[in-house]
């Protein structure tokens, strides 16, 4: 039997919810990982282990594991340090596997770690943080933190990183070395240098479906697509209501369907615009969107979604989740053209990721 499970992080702790194929209804267990603030889950590829990136504001940062599908957990932060009389690591932001078997987490401030133990260790990947431009950095409003790590899907020597406020980062060597990705990439809140080497606000990126080239990347000043693996982006914020938002999923299959979320400008307050709940999908890789509000409040809906609060499963038709920051969980399974809440009793949503289960 098929299961759907969806992983949600939030301000108080992990919550795993579980349903058939159809989609309709779902179990719910939280909190869990002893309610510390989690900010991102993935489920690790063969073991299906089950990881948790978050931090504590007394015990640190840690990443979280569990073997037995989030009954029981156990934790470690064993390297997760950038050494004596260095600035401490508040907290891990982001999680990924890597085609080599590895996991990578990225931590505030700003850097990237990496295990070849399942999690039980972590070592520092110095090349990133001993970057040039590393003294220019400055922290986004949600402070310097690496939030989006994506592992190319077939050479483990190459990884794409974003860090707010710097932009996105590529590595072909394994760590070693790392070059600024953000050609054509806009930063309005600097005029004196609208396209600056770094200072970009990436909100987040994501591969295309089936594509190890084509990328998609929400920002602060815009949405953009790169055809050419990073090397240089281009502006397709189209007909979306505005350029700002968190959230971004690419189809599994498809690379030119991806849905995203917009919201307000932050001087508007980040919520959907208008009051008017809504998510917006492309078919056409950028060119046109369209909108779907089919099941979503469409007055008075002040909603925001964060950046890793959306996620999409692997089934046929795609499945659709994002969390509110205000708890409700929403889920379309028909790829985003109708929408159901699971629930609006859950603390502030920080993730949510996907996974499907046989057997």
């Amino acid at each position: 039997m098929t299961r759907v499970v969806l992983l949600v992080g939030t301000k108080k702790g992990a919550f795993i919810l579980e349903s058939d194929a159809d989609r309709r209804t779902w179990s719910s267990r939280g909190p869990l990982c002893e309610g510390w603030p989690i900010h991102d889950l993935i489920v690790e590829p063969g073991s299906g282990a089950i990881l948790a990136a978050g931090g504590s504001p007394w015990y640190g940062p840690a990443v979280w594991r569990s073997e037995d599908g989030g009954t029981t957990w156990t934790h470690s932060s064993a390297g997760l340090t950038y050494g004596d009389g260095a600035e401490p690591i508040r907290t891990v932001w982001s999680l990924s596997t890597t085609p080599d078997g590895g996991l990578f987490v990225g931590v505030e401030p700003a850097g990237l770690f990496r295990s070849d133990d399942r999690g039980a260790t972590w070592r520092h990947v110095e090349g990133l943080t001993n970057h040039p431009t590393r003294p220019t950095w400055g922290p986004g409003a949600g402070g310097l933190i690496l939030h989006t790590i994506v592992p190319h899907p077939t050479d483990a020597a190459r990884t794409w990183v974003g860090i707010s406020a710097v932009g996105v980062f590529e590595t072909r060597d394994g760590g070693a070395s790392w070059q600024p990705r953000n050609v054509g990439v806009r930063a309005e809140f600097n005029p004196e240098n609208r396209f600056p080497v770094t200072g970009q606000c990436v909100h987040k990126f994501a591969l295309a479906g089936g594509e190890s080239e084509l990328l998609y990347q929400r920002n602060h000043c815009g949405v953009y697509r790169s055809d050419d693996g990073s090397a240089t982006w281009q502006e397709i914020t189209a007909n979306l209501p505005t350029d700002f938002g968190f959230s971004l999923v690419t189809h599994p299959r498809d690379p030119e369907t991806c849905w995203l979320i917009p919201l307000s400008v932050p001087e508007a307050g980040r919520y959907m615009p208008d009051g008017h709940a809504a998510v917006w999908r492309t078919h056409d890789g950028g060119t046109s969107w369209i909108r779907a509000d089919d099941g979503l409040p469409t007055r008075d809906a002040f909603l925001s979604v964060l950046r890793e609060a959306m996620a999409r499963d692997t089934l046929d038709p795609v499945g659709i989740a994002f969390g509110t920051s205000t708890g409700q969980l929403w889920h379309s399974a028909d790829e985003g053209v109708s929408w159901r809440m699971i629930t609006d009793m859950l603390p502030e949503i920080w993730a949510v990721e996907t996974a499907v289960v046989d057997g």
